[in-house]
């Protein structure tokens, strides 16, 4: 997994341009292409891994959301975390975070659990991981994807100006313990998780604090309302 050889949008591709030649990415192509070749089947396809950073170049990161793995069942995941494709039940913490984004700005919530929308206007939708096995949660941790995820939030860190990172539950909170909270906003909460929603996720607002940060740093806010389409983004 080189430089040269990964489809990347242009701004990622020359800011990790070090970690595509690092020996740790070396290994987990490795490991990938070994995995592929004994027939296990990995999501997202090969394709996205990296479908969070060519939505959104590093220029235009406002916000970010992290999560830790991407879903496990086919025909779920498609490279942004919580985001899950056109057609394909709205899992449990993304209703949550509806139910949220409701509350907050009155948005009544989309049929759909497809969050591209907010990847194109500048919200970076993070997994710490970015591939899994079918039906194997947790199978590509510790394989080296949470080094080059905590690069790509060094780079948002260092090389962006006025970022929201919203970090939900633990996990997200200690791998984006470095940010720079003179320079950025953190928010953190529990996770919208059921297992750990009604412990202080509700009622964070998370939503309209990023967009009053943002204008009052001359960013334009993100419209947080999801077309009813979710092919209309």
């Amino acid at each position: 997994m080189n430089e040269q050889t990964v489809a990347l949008e242009d701004s990622w591709k020359s800011a990790l341009s070090n970690e595509f030649e690092s020996g740790y990415m070396q290994k987990l192509k490795a490991f990938l292409v070994e995995r592929r070749e004994m027939g296990t089947r990995i999501f997202p396809k090969g394709s996205e891994y990296f479908r969070a950073l060519d939505l959104t170049p590093l220029s235009n990161v406002k916000v970010v959301i992290l999560g830790q793995d991407p879903y496990h069942g086919a025909g779920q995941a498609h490279g942004l975390c919580f985001s899950v494709q056109p057609g394909v039940r709205i899992p449990p913490s993304l209703v949550n975070i509806y139910k949220e984004l409701q509350s907050d700005l009155g948005i009544v919530p989309p049929r759909h659990g497809f969050l591209e929308h907010w990847a194109r206007q500048g919200v970076l939708l993070l997994n710490s991981v970015l591939t899994v096995e079918e039906a194997q949660a947790a199978s590509h941790q510790g394989k080296g994807w949470e080094t080059f995820t905590d690069a790509v939030i060094r780079k948002v860190n260092d090389e962006c100006d006025a970022v929201v990172f919203i970090l939900w539950g633990a996990y997200a909170q200690r791998k984006a313990s470095f940010v720079d909270t003179s320079r950025h906003l953190v928010l953190k909460s529990p996770h919208p998780s059921p297992l750990s929603a009604h412990a202080g996720f509700f009622g964070g607002r998370y939503f309209s604090k990023a967009n009053v940060f943002l204008e009052s740093h001359g960013r334009e806010p993100i419209n947080w309302q999801l077309p009813a389409d979710p092919l209309d983004n």
